[in-house]
């Protein structure tokens, strides 16, 4: 893969770059395998050190920004319940929070059809990095969200082996080790390591 640029916007679990003897991870990613990973959400940045690279991931703004209703938030899945999902909101659009708010995604909004048979272990998982937009100011000091957009819904996922997932169809995603496919709630979106050939070939695939 491409190594990601500079200042992008990242989440926890998102591919960075290859590690190599020239690039290591620093504050705020790990290294699994060949491939260096994001452990917050926050901005990448490549410090040169000598003749390495140093590869560091930090947070942004602050809490001084707060979700509005309309705004689209980048959140974690903590907790799903029969009704609804718990999760932890990281990001006000491309704004990062130095401590999150808590959100509630309830089963009637999670998709646009179908919402009186949303199984919400079948679209989310605790972990799940997803994007969603603020509906409403909820109780308890937390947030009402929605997925039912099709661009809205998990961008990065780990399987129950613990590995990194990719996308198969905009209703399910597949372990990189096992291959074993898990269903989730896909936003369609397009990561920033695709090429437009791959693009187009998910496009033919999600469309058969």
């Amino acid at each position: 893969m491409n190594r990601i640029k500079p200042n992008t916007l990242v989440v926890p679990g998102q591919c960075l770059c290859h590690a190599n003897e020239n690039i290591t991870a620093g504050d705020g990613t790990y290294t699994q395998g060949d491939f260096i990973y994001s452990s917050l959400t926050g901005f990448v940045d490549f410090k040169e050190d000598n003749k390495e690279t140093i590869v560091e991931v930090s947070k942004g703004f602050g809490r001084s920004v707060v979700p509005t209703v309309g705004s689209i938030v980048t959140a974690k899945i903590t907790n799903i319940r029969r009704r609804f999902a718990k999760c932890a909101i990281f990001c006000v659009e491309d704004i990062v929070l130095q401590e999150p708010f808590r959100g509630i995604i309830r089963k009637e909004d999670v998709r646009l059809k179908d919402r009186d048979k949303v199984e919400l272990y079948k679209c989310f998982r605790p972990g799940d990095i997803i994007l969603a937009r603020v509906t409403s100011l909820g109780t308890m000091h937390s947030y009402n969200l929605s997925t039912v957009e099709e661009e809205l819904g998990v961008v990065s996922a780990t399987s129950e082996a613990g590995c990194e997932m990719v996308i198969t169809s905009w209703s399910e995603m597949m372990c990189t080790k096992t291959f074993v496919k898990e269903p989730r709630k896909v936003a369609k979106v397009v990561p920033q390591n695709f090429t437009a050939k791959n693009f187009s070939k998910l496009q033919q695939e999600f469309n058969t």
